[in-house]
């Protein structure tokens, strides 16, 4: 294995595979191949399916091989021999494939250009291996070869739909018409109809195109307001060979998620501006929110919430105070108390404006805490939750709640702002017995008030721009801050250079 490149980064796992069983044949019971083998090379042919080439893990030849073992069951030490290096190989084969099935083709902490710094999955590919060997237990499907998330399963089936558009050709171009009414006849709705997969394709457009128009557009986070505009006819037609690749990296970070949520957690997808709470596995609040500018994006990651805080202070970022608004300070002395603001040092104690030298603040020499008192005018609105981390994010309320209405909702500084505040601070607080009335009693007395939750609570701000729902509805959004561009680079090209590199001939 350490003679090829790509076998040699899987070293330590055949390691730790042969040491744990006293370095005795896996693949092998009572010098019969187990059946297990075949399944895996049946898999492996049909990797096309999971977004993987299954060139990349050819690079052995089996049936040689077989063909050699059956041909020296005569030859005791010959068939040893063989027997040792078809053992070997399937388990190489397996620890190649595997590691990319249920690991990624990409590891985004191996890579600076991947932003994506949720927890990682922390699979064990020569436990794995001995799963499917039946040698141990396991609540996870790698017996089957299967993935571990229903969400891959469900992109795996649109995958699939997808490249069968694809090989017959594509949907068909959709011209805007944003004047298009219920009953109206024109030659652009039998391709519109076409593209929305209905059965019949006669150019009126009636309530059955209408009710598949605004069913695309909320499954592209638009405004479903059945009117054939631009922006509805530019996601019409999109390339079905543009959503594929979208698909398939996708696919590639469900590879990245632990191996399996905790039970009870809360969960960001920031390209959807949409937060959902689970509770035993199942959704027990869901609202919108709004997420970083792109210049500000809110990063990726993953932490555990500690705290719900009332009536808080904003303690204003030194960028925010750099940028914005130190200028207006020095330019108005009446601003902080207008803005219902004060400057305080690290020791609480008040420190008036006029002594700073406001254009020669930088975000390293910045020594004082700018905030906005509680009230109608903060930041931060009624409530704020703290997940302890090093990118100083949280998700809070706002005084702002038109913006919730936008289909499109990144104006924030990077934290996440969230539709249902109050509701989200009931639901998380009530093992401590709190209800709305008391926060919101609380809320109105104008003091910062922190209470500790009964148990923290995971929390997984993730970047996905396409996914399938359970009812099987496909659902595409923007790339808003890049991340696919990135992904894709370094996905293709690394499965393009795998399949570069020369097939491991002979023995290994």
């Amino acid at each position: 294995m350490n003679k090829n490149p790509l076998l040699k980064e899987h070293t330590d796992w055949a390691k730790e595979f042969y040491r744990e069983r006293n370095f005795k044949l896996g693949w092998f019971k009572n010098n019969e191949i187990v059946p297990q083998a075949k399944e895996m090379l049946d898999m492996i042919s049909k990797a096309d399916e999971e977004g993987l080439d299954p060139k990349k893990y050819q690079f052995m030849d089996f049936d040689t091989l077989f063909a050699n073992l059956e041909d020296t069951k005569r030859d005791s030490a010959k068939f040893t021999a063989i027997q040792k290096e078809i053992d070997v190989a399937l388990s190489s084969t397996y620890f190649v494939w595997a590691s990319d099935f249920y690991r990624g083709v990409i590891i985004p902490r191996d890579n600076e250009e991947i932003e994506w710094d949720v927890k990682r999955n922390k699979i064990k590919l020569h436990k794995a291996l001995m799963t499917v060997l039946k040698e141990r237990e396991s609540k996870y499907s790698y017996a089957s070869f299967s993935p571990l998330h229903p969400d891959y399963t469900r992109l795996k089936s649109v995958l699939a739909t997808y490249r069968k558009i694809q090989a017959e050709g594509g949907w068909p171009t959709v011209t805007a018409s944003s004047k298009l009414k219920e009953g109206d006849k024109a030659p652009l709705v039998a391709a519109l109809k076409k593209r929305l997969g209905l059965s019949s394709t006669d150019s009126t457009f009636n309530a059955e195109t209408l009710s598949a128009l605004k069913k695309f557009q909320s499954e592209q986070g638009m405004k479903p307001d059945g009117a054939l505009g631009p922006e509805t006819a530019k996601f019409l037609n999109i390339p079905v060979n543009q959503r594929i690749k979208q698909i398939i990296l996708n696919m590639e970070r469900w590879r990245w998620i632990p191996k399996s949520f905790e039970e009870d957690y809360l969960i960001v997808n920031i390209p959807e501006y949409r937060l959902r709470v689970y509770e035993k596995g199942k959704v027990q609040l869901a609202m919108n929110v709004i997420v970083g500018k792109t210049l500000n994006s809110t990063p990726i990651f993953s932490d555990k919430m500690e705290n719900v805080v009332m009536a808080p202070y904003w303690n204003v970022p030194a960028s925010i105070v750099k940028d914005e608004l130190g200028p207006k300070i020095a330019n108005d002395p009446g601003y902080l108390e207008r803005m219902n603001m004060e400057l305080i040092d690290s020791k609480g104690n008040q420190v008036n404006p006029s002594g700073i030298n406001w254009s020669a603040i930088t975000r390293d020499n910045w020594k004082y805490i700018l905030r906005r008192k509680p009230g109608p005018k903060n930041d931060l609105g009624d409530v704020k939750f703290i997940f302890p981390n090093t990118n100083d994010i949280y998700l809070h309320d706002t005084p702002h709640d038109e913006l919730f209405s936008q289909t499109k909702r990144n104006f924030s500084h990077g934290c996440v702002r969230v539709e249902k505040p109050l509701e989200l601070a009931e639901y998380l607080l009530r093992p401590v017995g709190w209800d709305m009335n008391k926060i919101q009693s609380t809320i109105a007395q104008g003091q910062e008030k922190q209470v500790k939750l009964k148990e923290v609570l995971p929390v997984y701000l993730v970047y996905f721009t396409a996914w399938a729902d359970e009812s099987g509805n496909v659902h595409f959004r923007d790339d808003i801050y890049g991340h696919d561009k990135a992904l894709a680079q370094q996905y293709f090209n690394e499965v393009t250079a795998a399949l570069a590199k020369p097939a491991v001939k002979g023995n290994l």
